[in-house]
């Protein structure tokens, strides 16, 4: 990692770090407990960047508000230079921006067999959470995962929390497209954001994406921290005997129609038209369409992916006779991993529509 020298900053003795102080710029939870706001439709997220009024909002434990004049970042942990910075440290720091999809996994408490489709593709800017490790300097033999702290704290599900943390295994915290952002959309954070100061990690579901970050720490092991245990782990699909447990983190391939809308009616023509979005942790290379429900398959363009978004797709597909129809999109990453048909969080979506001939 080479980067330009950072602003100043005052390292950290190793008896002079005084034990959660970076939590002091809260002010107060509110509102308190679990909230969610839903995402519009699919057949109504046809835009390229969602706007904040149609991106959906997860809050575990309720909403922290921030004192952004007293708030800081501490980096610790197993590195060679633990450091505090305040907002304005950090924006003087490099930047980028990452046009990234930003999808929920769903409901932790609940077996994840029901696509949700909370689902968006936003622009975040922050500084590369590569870059401030690169200053901490970590210990790379010892520290194997990154915790992140937020300043929220609460009950969630009958299980109580002093604060939301996860955690990232190292390879990916050191990945570029990594941030400690500040802006979603060229707007700064709202506190129902996670502002000022969040984390975010493209590719991965949004629980991982921590709120009003406060700490990020190097560590040897995975938190301990009911949101890396008690929730956000599921059954591997991958264990045939239906055992072994996996993190939520990594996105696997999904996909929304957008048109034609549900219930749509189409009169005079001999195809099927229309387009939706695809997205996952690896980039789609292949997505189809059926009309049969899964007997065949055609072929849809896909928009090959830049950075992180949700990938545009389009189809067109001859039908032989007037009836009912229903839409079925499957799509598939470069991994080879694809959308199954039912029975798990991403199976495929389904538009039914109606073809009529102008005689009818």
């Amino acid at each position: 990692m080479s980067y330009v020298h950072p602003p100043p900053i005052d390292f950290i003795e190793r008896n002079g770090v005084i034990p959660d102080s970076e939590r002091n710029a809260l002010i107060d939870i509110h509102p308190k407990g679990f909230f969610i706001r839903h995402p519009p439709a699919p057949h109504e997220l046809d835009e390229a960047l969602t706007p904040e009024a149609s991106l959906f909002q997860t809050i575990h434990m309720g909403a922290a508000v921030v004192d952004a004049s007293s708030w800081k970042l501490v980096v610790d942990g197993l590195v060679e230079r633990p450091f505090p910075m305040n907002l304005e440290q950090l924006r003087q720091m490099p930047s980028k921006s990452v046009t990234s999809f930003h999808e929920c996994y769903g409901s932790p408490i609940t077996p994840p067999t029901k696509n949700v489709w909370r689902i968006g593709n936003v622009r975040w800017t922050g500084v590369p959470l590569q870059y401030l490790l690169s200053i901490a300097r970590p210990d790379r033999e010892r520290g194997l995962f990154v915790w992140s702290d937020g300043l929220d704290s609460g009950t969630f599900a009958g299980v109580s929390a002093d604060r939301y943390q996860k955690d990232l295994p190292i390879e990916k915290a050191l990945s570029p497209e990594v941030l400690i952002a500040y802006e979603m959309n060229g707007q700064p954070l709202t506190k129902e954001r996670g502002g000022p100061v969040r984390l975010v990690v493209p590719g991965w579901f949004g629980t991982n994406s921590t709120k009003w970050l406060c700490r990020l720490s190097v560590q040897a092991t995975r938190s301990a921290g009911p949101f890396t245990t008690v929730f956000y782990n599921e059954l591997d699909p991958t264990d045939s005997k239906g055992i072994r447990k996996r993190p939520v983190w990594k996105v696997e391939p999904n996909s929304i129609i957008v048109r034609p809308r549900p219930e749509e009616v189409v009169i005079g023509s001999q195809y099927v038209e229309g387009w939706g979005r695809a997205w996952g942790a690896d980039e789609i290379v292949r997505v189809e369409v059926s009309l049969d429900h899964g007997d065949t398959w055609n072929k849809a363009s896909v928009v090959p992916r830049k950075q992180f978004e949700w990938q545009l797709f389009s189809f067109r597909v001859y039908i032989h006779r007037p009836g009912r129809y229903d839409i079925q999109a499957r799509a598939t990453d470069e991994s080879g991993a694809q959308q199954p048909l039912l029975g798990r969080r991403n199976h495929v979506p389904t538009v039914r529509i109606y073809m009529r001939s102008r005689d009818t």
